[in-house]
């Protein structure tokens, strides 16, 4: 463990922790960007059931996908509009259905940062166990066709190290981004089981920028050439990353501290080494993350002992 790493805890009992000895103090925790809050809201009645979190970057796609996984689970009702239940924030949206929460999250690791305190202070609150939490959605692909899903390994930093790295009070904490090798090989199965499209498990790496991060030549800055790119892209290419995105690290970071069973599911919706924009006709692709884990959630609601 590297100097100034964090050991994450890692319970048996199903729990979802939290490290704030602050929070037992107070006499009502306020989760503000989802205007939700433990004296004006029973949060054990509504969200104790909850045993999978999915959670993804567009609040329409998260819709999208409580409508998807409430038809494949039989839950689905013609009448109802799914409302969200953080209305009254625009911030992040939440949909719930039977034992399944989808949540936004926003762009890029602020906004998932944010999100996923209150989320995890939520789901401890509401005292819910054996929880898994996944975040699908899109990424630039290398080396890779558009429209494979890439199952994360590790996620791995610009310099493509698998550590999330956050400055809290002028110190440099280090915190692991390893996430369920186990979970992995499960979404895995189940994309074979579905034939429908490409999924590969590898390294995703988290960059904190769109454009100069991910050294695109299309941003309103660049001072590289494509020769520069190419040879960047070829070495995290060899360090085991097929993907970029902007939340994976801190993700993957905050989800093994609180002990919750975690994977990020993306598709690629371009391969990086042959270009950097995106274009309409790429919006299908969109989707296979979605049904790779309605696929595996539906699976694990059928296995033994789970309701």
């Amino acid at each position: 463990m590297e100097p100034g790493a964090e050991k994450p805890n890692t319970p048996s009992s199903g729990d979802v922790i939290v490290h704030n000895p602050h929070l037992e103090t107070m006499k009502e925790d306020i989760l503000y960007h989802f205007n939700l809050g433990t004296s004006t809201h029973n949060l054990p009645a509504m969200f104790g059931s909850v045993k999978f979190v999915c959670v993804g970057g567009s609040p329409w796609r998260m819709k999208s996908f409580i409508e998807y996984i409430a038809a494949e689970l039989g839950l689905d009702d013609p009448k109802s509009e799914y409302p969200n239940i953080c209305a009254g924030t625009d911030r992040y949206a939440m949909y719930k259905i039977g034992p399944v929460l989808s949540v936004s999250h926003g762009m890029g690791i602020p906004s998932i940062s944010i999100m996923l305190h209150e989320l995890i202070k939520l789901l401890h609150h509401a005292k819910c166990k054996d929880v898994t939490v996944i975040r699908i959605g899109t990424s630039g692909g290398i080396g890779l066709e558009p429209g494979t899903v890439v199952v994360t390994k590790q996620s791995v930093d610009a310099n493509f190290l698998p550590k999330f790295e956050q400055v809290i009070l002028g110190k440099t904490v280090v915190r692991s981004t390893d996430l369920d090798e186990e979970l992995a090989g499960e979404l895995l199965r189940c994309s074979r089981e579905l034939n429908q499209f490409e999924t590969v498990i590898a390294n995703t790496m988290c960059t904190l920028d769109f454009y100069e991060g991910q050294a695109r030549l299309d941003g309103a800055f660049c001072s590289y050439t494509e020769k520069d790119k190419q040879d960047y892209l070829a070495r995290a290419y060899e360090a085991g990353v097929r993907n970029i995105e902007m939340e994976s690290s801190a993700f993957s970071a905050m989800c093994k501290m609180s002990g919750l069973r975690a994977a990020v599911v993306c598709v690629t919706l371009l391969d990086r080494q042959k270009g950097d924009q995106l274009s309409g006709t790429v919006h299908s692709f969109q989707k296979r993350p979605q049904i790779l884990v309605g696929h595996f959630i539906k699976s694990q609601l059928k296995a033994p002992g789970k309701s």
